[in-house]
């Protein structure tokens, strides 16, 4: 069994780049270990191939220094919140025992966002039910339930509940969204590709402007904000900032 620290479970491939990225890298250079499984292979884009999402995946994972990453291979535009498509997520939370998993935002302009952390939510508390049986490789899993389950925030603001400062892990986290060559402002991706809303280079101007903002909230340069269902605390009120 390889253990994480934390485990993300976007519904896209770059997803979690453009909610986590630098999060994810803080972390890792804390000595976390952190994996990302993707629900869906975003099969359903409008640039691109669900095949070339797959590689530039990959090269993301690299750059993020990631212990892990793999597809769930859920229908991209198709997942509902069903026993089915909920036991594929508890499998993947039982295989690697998190302690924390982030995932989609509430609601978002992308309806599998929203969707996505209903699913994620729902299979998390069910994975820590032990009469629900489910099996890796042949082996019986164990009932795992993550202590702490956190959504990044996406196109649609939304009020964070904490914010982490990312300052330092900026300029990676926009490497990692550029892995995406055929997702993001790229000159040199194909011209007769439709351009579409996230392709724009104003794209990137606006994730730029929202990590402004949530850093300007901490006196920082540059923040990732997270929202959550369940009320967070703090063992020391010094830990705040």
């Amino acid at each position: 069994m390889l253990k994480l620290d934390i485990l993300v479970l976007p519904v896209h491939p770059d997803d979690a780049e453009l909610g986590c990225a630098g999060t994810i890298l803080k972390h890792i250079q804390l000595g976390h270990k952190v994996g990302i499984a993707d629900l869906t292979r975003g099969e359903l884009g409008t640039r691109g191939t669900a095949e070339i999402r797959d590689q530039e995946a990959a090269k993301a994972a690299e750059i993020l220094g990631l212990t892990v990453r793999e597809n769930l291979g859920l229908p991209d535009g198709f997942f509902t919140n069903t026993k089915e498509y909920q036991l594929k997520i508890v499998e993947a939370i039982r295989k690697y025992q998190p302690e924390i998993v982030i995932t989609n935002a509430y609601h978002d302009r992308h309806p599998d966002h929203g969707r996505a952390n209903e699913l994620v939510e729902a299979s998390a508390f069910l994975s820590g039910l032990r009469r629900i049986e489910t099996w890796d490789n042949g082996e019986l899993q164990e009932a795992w339930r993550p202590k702490q389950i956190l959504h990044f925030i996406q196109d649609r603001y939304i009020e964070p509940d904490i914010l982490v400062d990312v300052t330092e892990y900026w300029d990676k986290k926009i490497e990692s969204i550029y892995a995406y060559g055929s997702q993001f402002h790229n000159p040199e991706w194909n011209e007769d590709e439709p351009q579409t809303y996230i392709s724009s280079p104003d794209f990137i101007e606006q994730i730029q402007g929202r990590g402004r903002e949530f850093g300007k909230s901490i006196n920082v340069k540059y923040a990732e904000g997270f929202t959550s269902v369940k009320i967070l605390g703090v063992d020391n009120l010094f830990d705040l900032r």
